[in-house]
């Protein structure tokens, strides 16, 4: 294939061919080698797992941030905890020696139960991106719901594992149209900063920023929102800033500058892998169980009865166990605790549950887009995968936008960002009683707001700079990635299918833990206020109720 105009980059000589050829980023165009997948050695051993018929005091379904905060803390309370997770343990290096896979190059550890990728960037200058990959439970899910796909963490860690971890919490002033029956002032004052101590959560070192890089591409960013009048703010990160700059200077192994993000990041990361699960592991009392999936919870006496199938890692079943739990946490995120508590009230197992269950669902407002910046402001062939800087329109325009990396390891000229928005529509989960499955009614012309709230930003960005939307990310000239999610968030909302701490109506003993309690928006990245409520409730919880 010549180089032809068409071929080229803003007629930069820069060839679709080279350009593909040379990616090493999440855009994941780089070509597929042999897969060796691991045999069940590397899977947890019999004797570490739930055992049927076992009566556990505290079960929490799920290893994410609400689940990981309610073990810590029940743990630390002297109460004995055991976690399930339908995802992987990710500790077992593949025969590349990385627990996890690089994001330009995704394998079988890449996706959750696909037999092809779908990544959040569909095409790169008229190129499809995703490849072919084998059936494995990898660590990311495109669950597609509708009119939307939702990518979720699979693996103990949750969502921890796959984000950019961007820590930010939400500006005080909007806290009262997040959670509108918790006191704002604990919240700033105890739990987010307890939140963010645990989660180790830091700012970059401003100095650095301003020399490295690989931060050039948000420097580009700040230039151009300041000049177009926008606020641009420094937002901490769970990324250790130590070990990026010693990445930096050659020194230890490559990981945000190695452009790992979708699919794990092996070394720099503080997932919740590092911080509250390596405590609440190390308190002695707190179990964990990867690979099990919960189906089923019903009363009995004592408590609940829990059923879960035991999976390998084609996804088939290949046990099924039943547990008494005196009490149970769901912490499965917001659309796996929602679909779950969904079905538990519809089939009778769980008749006593909200009328509310299921409502109030929302993206986070999410919406990405690229521009395509002038020959003189380059981006940076080196960008590190972390963001740590966002614009702040909330006030006049309703969107907060993820200064984000495009790292493909060559320049591109190229601006990418991930809004956050003040998105007013709302999904309901429900049960369709003739295929037995919960679905979702969001419809992707519910994104349109997101996109007019996205575009008081980048619609005068580009006037002034007298640059253009990139149209060759997310389909063929199209501009918006309008199709996903990152933050999920709602389904049994706080205060509405719960009381105002997470304990689910009807039934006593059952809790609801993570984003499911928040309805639909955090107006920035969500993780931090996820963990800081989830500390707030199980606070309460372990004062009354043990």
């Amino acid at each position: 294939m010549g180089t032809r105009p068409a071929d080229t980059l803003q007629g930069r000589g820069l060839t679709r061919r080279r350009l593909i050829g040379g990616t090493g980023s999440i855009l994941g165009a780089a070509a597929l080698g042999a897969f060796d997948i691991p045999t069940a050695a590397a899977l947890p051993r019999e004797a570490d797992l739930i055992e049927p018929g076992a009566q556990i005091a505290a079960l929490v379904i799920g290893t994410g941030y609400g689940g990981s905060v309610t073990a810590l803390r029940l743990a630390q309370a002297g109460v004995d905890v055991h976690m399930v997770e339908m995802g992987m343990a990710w500790d077992t290096p593949g025969t590349d020696g990385k627990i996890f896979a690089n994001t330009a190059s995704p394998d079988y550890r890449s996706f959750w139960l696909r037999t092809r990728t779908k990544q959040p960037v569909i095409q790169f200058l008229g190129y499809p991106l995703d490849k072919d990959v084998p059936k494995y439970t990898g660590i990311l899910d495109a669950e597609e719901m509708g009119g939307i796909i939702v990518y979720q963490g699979r693996g103990v860690g949750g969502g921890s594992l796959v984000n950019g971890g961007m820590a930010v919490t939400p500006d005080r002033s909007r806290f009262p149209g997040v959670l509108p029956s918790v006191d704002a002032d604990e919240m700033y004052d105890v739990y987010y900063p307890r939140a963010n101590s645990t989660l180790g959560a830091a700012t970059i070192d401003p100095a650095w920023f301003e020399t490295t890089d690989c931060y050039q591409y948000a420097r580009v960013g700040r230039k151009h929102a300041q000049r177009s009048g926008f606020s641009f703010r420094f937002v901490p990160s769970v990324y250790d800033w130590d070990y990026m700059k010693q990445e930096a200077a050659g020194t230890v192994p490559k990981s945000a500058l190695a452009a790992e993000i979708l699919y794990g990041n092996n070394y720099g990361k503080k997932s919740l892998q590092k911080t509250y699960l390596a405590q609440a592991r190390a308190t002695g009392r707190v179990d964990i169980s990867p690979l099990h999936k919960v189906t089923s919870v019903t009363p009995a006496t004592g408590g609940y009865s829990v059923t879960m199938d035991q999976l390998d890692t084609t996804g088939t079943v290949v046990t099924t166990k039943t547990v008494l739990a005196a009490r149970v946490f769901f912490a499965a995120g917001s659309v796996g605790t929602s679909k779950l508590l969904v079905r538990l009230k519809a089939t009778g197992a769980l008749p006593g549950l909200s009328s509310e269950i299921g409502n109030s669902w929302g993206e986070n407002g999410n919406v990405m887009c690229g521009r395509a910046n002038h020959l003189w402001d380059p981006t940076g062939a080196l960008q590190s995968s972390m963001p740590t800087a966002g614009i702040d329109n909330w006030a006049a325009g309703g969107a907060f936008a993820e200064v984000a990396p495009l790292p493909t390891g060559i320049e591109t000229w190229a601006s990418f960002y991930l809004s956050i928005t003040n998105n007013p529509n709302r999904a309901r989960f429900t049960y369709n009683t003739s295929t037995g499955q919960v679905e979702l009614n969001w419809q992707t012309a519910w994104k349109q707001p997101s996109i007019d709230m996205a575009k008081t930003i980048f619609d005068k960005i580009n006037a002034t700079e007298g640059t253009v939307y990139r149209s060759d990310l997310f389909g063929a000239y199209k501009i918006w990635g309008d199709h996903l999610t990152y933050h999920p968030l709602g389904g049994a909302v706080l205060n509405k299918a719960t009381d105002n701490y997470g304990r689910l109506q009807g039934h006593s003993g059952l809790y609801v833990m993570d984003g499911a309690l928040i309805p639909g928006n955090a107006t920035v990245n969500p993780f931090v206020t996820i963990t800081a409520l989830a500390e707030r409730n199980i606070e309460k919880i372990i004062t009354e109720d043990f």
